[in-house]
């Protein structure tokens, strides 16, 4: 992780005003980078743009992606060096409410950026980040590799294996140099279940978990046996920053679809990450809700074997230190503790435990 390859960088964020745009505007301004946010305002009261104070760091703009011409004025008026495109409707529940507004923002707020990018010489390095969810769900008990084929039950799943295939598509007709002048190089990011602290998202495990417990109240869970990949936050953050700083120092040779996900120990079900919440916190019951409920899949695992080989990303945290990592920052929270510095705590954190891992990695190759 070359940490000061991001020093007066531009970067341009869609969705800075959610849990991972805003965890990654945090970490890049830092960093030294200078960064500029495309979103609609925070989803949630509370929120971690509100709560750390994150349009005083960046320079905010609210706006919505599927108005192609604000979000073009946007970033032409910033002239970045690098997107990150995370901006979504990112919840599988409300996708089947919701499903136009789903596939719209999903689907075109990709088609949007990227048309975007198209007319901006100063970009080297997109990232559009999708989902694990993107793949043909199989219930298989072995991780999905970049290669299997792209799927998805529900809407939500749908719309980003399109965004995938939006990627790819561009990739392929309007950002592959072909011996011209080097262009945009544009690569995918699936990462598995995130957690961390600031997240109060409706329909999520672990915010819902916290608001019972805060509450008081027992913690209703849907699907106990389903297996999903949890990773703390600032995993996949780390990996799509270091795909963003190969995109743009090599270019196409990483213009590819990447996973980020936990090793296959990562791969929990919600009653261990249930209970593991409730053992951390001090104390609390759960019990699953009645009635029927709309379609999950049971079981999905990443492969994620091509980013640790190719980019040196590695998984740091996990499941049970990711969590007590986050149920600390929600506890100190709860105490009045300021939320920008529990983000850089956290993320300093992190940042020792991934060099010293990867450090031990190299030595332990070279010994080979």
């Amino acid at each position: 992780m070359n940490t000061q390859f991001w020093k007066g960088k531009r970067v341009f964020i869609t969705g800075h005003s959610g849990f991972k745009g805003g965890w990654m505007a945090i970490w890049l301004t830092s960093l030294g980078a200078i960064v500029k946010g495309f979103s609609l305002d925070a989803p949630t009261r509370p929120s971690l743009f509100s709560g750390a104070a994150i349009e005083d760091l960046i320079e905010s703009e609210i706006g919505d992606i599927r108005d192609a011409q604000k979000l073009l004025a946007s970033m032409q008026a910033f002239k970045p060096d690098i997107v990150f495109h995370l901006a979504a409707q990112s919840l599988v529940r409300l996708s089947y409410s919701e499903p136009v507004n789903t596939f719209s923002t999903n689907v075109m707020g990709t088609v949007n950026v990227l048309e975007a990018v198209r007319c901006i010489n100063s970009v080297g390095a997109v990232v559009v980040v999708t989902s694990d969810k993107c793949y043909e769900n199989k219930e298989w008990q072995w991780g999905y590799k970049e290669c299997e084929p792209l799927g998805g039950y529900d809407t939500y799943s749908a719309s980003k294996a399109c965004a995938e295939l939006v990627a790819n598509a561009y990739r392929q007709s309007f950002f592959q140099s072909r011996g011209k002048e080097p262009m945009s190089s544009i690569a995918s990011a699936r990462a598995g279940n995130v957690i961390g602290g600031g997240d109060w998202a409706a329909d999520r495990l672990i915010p819902d978990i916290l608001r019972s417990l805060q509450s008081g109240t027992p913690v209703v869970i849907r699907h106990p046996n389903a297996i999903r990949p949890w990773q703390h936050v600032l995993e996949p953050l780390s990996g799509y920053m270091m795909l963003a700083a190969m995109l743009f120092e090599k270019g196409d040779a990483f213009a590819q679809a990447w996973n980020f996900g936990p090793p296959d120990s990562g791969a929990k079900s919600v009653q261990w990450m249930t209970e593991e919440v409730i053992a951390q916190w001090g104390g609390g019951n759960w019990e699953v809700g009645d009635g029927a409920h709309l379609h999950e899949a049971t079981y999905l695992k990443l492969d994620c074997s091509k980013a640790i080989s190719k980019l040196e990303w590695t998984p740091v945290w996990n499941p049970s230190e990711a969590l007590a990592v986050t149920v600390n920052w929600h506890k100190a929270w709860a105490s009045g503790a300021n939320v920008h510095e529990l983000c850089i705590k956290d993320i300093d954190r992190y940042t020792r435990n991934f060099l010293r891992i990867t450090e031990k990695n190299r030595g332990c190759a070279e010994m080979l």
